[in-house]
């Protein structure tokens, strides 16, 4: 009977007990979550503050380049830069992309790092269960975004080896044109007729620049088989070197014209090259100069013109010829005038014509 009635009590103090030990656990459960959880957001702040940080320091770099530049061009803005003499707009727009890569490259760097420590921190343990199926999803996005990765390192490169820049005539093999936008991942090439195409970077396997460096006026002449070849020569001098001469044009060439004479006799006509050395972006309206100046001055000599045009040389012709023409320098060695050969005397002769046999003794 007595331990009938004590046991409701022993019942309640036992309940008493499950109760508090209960509360205890859900106590000291929602006390590490909420440290967990101020973990997560201290590692997101954490993230924020570096991405910022990082962002600043590579927005600081590119505008102490940029500076640079337009204080060396004596420029207050970009727009003026490109109309500088020394064009170093080519210089802000490659550290601006790159600076654009490496802020974006920055955020997704952090992001991933802070997921990757609040999972941690949220679930400690999850990521090595995860670490399999981790594995054949990196598998499956590398192996479907390829190239996604492939344009993008391609168009790194390109953008920091200075390949390439914005108002450039460039000759991709999928599209030639004068460019008008680079990214890391696609370039536009805006073609003669107007038409914009848009070349992702990965897909670019040659890059033929014609804006960077000089270029050369190639023109040839054709005439009559029965002209004065050295006069037409003569004529086609004197054209190319007023123009290298005049100051309008003067700025726009950067070498002496070259006579590559005689190219080749075709029926009834003979075709004579002339080449000048121009900066990259005056190639063409040189060229129309050229020509100009040389019809007029082979009418005024009273030479008939059958053919006159400009030339682009490829191949093996344009590698071997490259260098411009090299005419002999040297000067001609001497010969005298007045040589009069003598045979060689094998032995003493005496006076009536006969050996001396001392002589052959």
């Amino acid at each position: 009977m007595a331990s009938l009635l004590f046991s409701p009590v022993t019942w309640a103090a036992a309940s008493g007990t499950g109760a508090t030990t209960q509360f205890e656990k859900i106590l000291a459960f929602v006390i590490e979550a909420g440290w967990r959880l101020l973990g997560a957001v201290g590692i997101v702040v954490g993230a924020v503050v570096v991405a910022w940080l990082l962002r600043i320091l590579i927005r600081r770099v590119v505008t102490r380049i940029v500076n640079g530049a337009k204080n060396k061009a004596q420029v207050q803005d970009t727009q003026a830069l490109e109309r500088s003499p020394l064009a170093s707009v080519r210089l802000v727009q490659r550290t601006r992309t790159l600076g654009t890569i490496l802020s974006n490259a920055v955020n997704v760097l952090v992001g991933v790092i802070a997921i990757i420590l609040i999972v941690n921190v949220l679930f400690p343990g999850i990521l090595g269960s995860f670490a399999l199926l981790t594995a054949a999803l990196g598998a499956g996005l590398g192996f479907g975004a390829q190239n996604i990765v492939k344009d993008v390192l391609n168009g790194i490169f390109i953008v920091a080896e200075d390949q390439i820049g914005i108002g450039d005539v460039v000759d991709l093999g999928l599209a030639t044109g004068v460019v008008e936008y680079v990214s890391v991942r696609v370039t536009h090439v805006r073609d003669v007729n107007g038409t914009l195409w848009y070349v992702r970077n990965g897909e670019v396997t040659r890059i033929g620049n014609m804006s960077k460096g000089w270029s050369r006026v190639i023109v040839d002449v054709t005439v009559p088989v029965d002209a004065d070849v050295a006069a037409v020569e003569k004529q086609m001098m004197d054209a190319a070197t007023t123009l290298t001469k005049d100051a309008k044009w003067r700025t726009r060439i950067t070498g002496y014209p070259e006579l590559w004479g005689l190219q080749s006799v075709a029926g009834e006509t003979l075709v004579l090259r002339i080449v000048l050395k121009t900066r990259s972006h005056a190639k063409d309206d040189v060229a129309a100069e050229l020509r100009l100046r040389l019809r007029s001055g082979l009418d005024e000599a009273g030479i008939d013109l059958s053919g006159l045009g400009s030339v682009v040389l490829e191949g093996a012709e344009g590698a071997q010829r490259v260098r411009g023409a090299h005419p002999p320098k040297t000067k001609p060695n001497p010969v005298q005038a007045d040589v009069v050969w003598k045979p060689k005397k094998k032995g003493k002769r005496g006076g009536d014509g006969e050996t001396d046999p001392k002589a052959t003794s």
